[in-house]
């Protein structure tokens, strides 16, 4: 092997190396990360589902739901979709799985659907595609506290209830475990009740104060609101696994990719030092 040869392997041996480096710098980052979030997530998860289900529990249970809220009430035309996604990339297919599956909800509408983007890599991709976005928050989900979301909420809610959109979509990634993740659809409103067999429902009579309307124009913003603001809190724990994952695959990509790269310069190495002691022996004996 040529030394000009032998110089690019040793500079890409120096390249492979600084790069192994940020990548396993990366990947403690997203791991302390990981174990914040994960331990706001499993502090706050069993408080959400506790309150959303209790929720979900009355309007099972209530006779005189307000029809606007039910699904089938109207004909579905316009839907606003709240899409979660990232601010970062290096996440692997955190992001594009989310507005993968987006994009496949928004082919099925009549007209052209309504997106309220959290993260600004989803914002960023539907912009460029001139999609309606009606609102963005570009801040990581990680950093939006719960009375941001109640801002988010409630001009959906009353475009909703002005008939300005008729379905309301949830799209995120939920958490199974660090290793694994999924692409969650939740449907916010109209609501499908009596169709969950974990909801209990009671055979009495309910009487609301001050009446049944009241009483859902209370909850169905609660309800968004905390649904919203718990899918926040998932995604955000999702994509600091998926990042951590990334950056280990990519850390043991460059570490084999070194391995292979030392290798190699070793043998060529040696290889040309084998080349010149047959040099120098035959030499020696052509002067005898």
């Amino acid at each position: 092997m040529a030394s000009s040869d032998m110089q690019d392997v040793k500079r890409r041996i120096r390249s492979v190396t600084s790069m192994e480096h940020i990548t396993n710098a990366m990947k403690l980052v997203s791991a302390a990360k990981l174990r914040k979030a994960k331990a706001i997530y499993e502090n706050t998860d069993e408080n959400f589902q506790y309150i959303t289900h209790s929720i979900e529990e009355i309007f099972n249970n209530a006779d005189e739901v307000p029809r606007q809220y039910l699904q089938g009430s109207r004909q579905i035309k316009t839907t606003c979709y709240i899409i979660i996604t990232g601010s970062r990339g290096l996440c692997g297919a955190f992001n594009s799985n989310v507005i993968r599956e987006a994009e496949t909800q928004m082919a099925k509408d009549q007209e052209e659907p309504l997106l309220i983007t959290i993260g600004s890599k989803g914002r960023d991709y539907f912009a460029k595609k001139g999609c309606h976005i009606y609102k963005e928050y570009t801040d990581p989900p990680e950093s939006i506290p719960f009375l941001v979301t109640q801002e988010m909420s409630r001009p959906i809610i009353d475009m909703y209830n002005e008939e300005k959109i008729d379905q309301i979509v949830l799209i995120y990634n939920s958490y199974l475990s660090q290793l694994e993740h999924e692409v969650s659809v939740k449907t916010l409103l109209p609501f499908a009740v009596e169709q969950d067999p974990d909801i209990i429902r009671y055979h009495k009579e309910v009487e609301y104060e001050p009446s049944v309307e009241d009483v859902f124009n209370y909850l169905v913003p609660k309800y968004v609101e905390i649904t919203l603001y718990g899918a926040i809190v998932e995604s955000a724990t999702c994509e600091h696994a998926a990042r951590r994952m990334a950056m280990e695959n990519a850390t043991d990509n460059a570490r084999e990719m070194l391995d292979s790269l030392s290798l190699y310069y070793n043998r060529a190495r040696q290889a040309a030092i084998t080349n010149e002691i047959i040099e120098i022996v035959s030499g020696s004996e052509a002067q005898k």
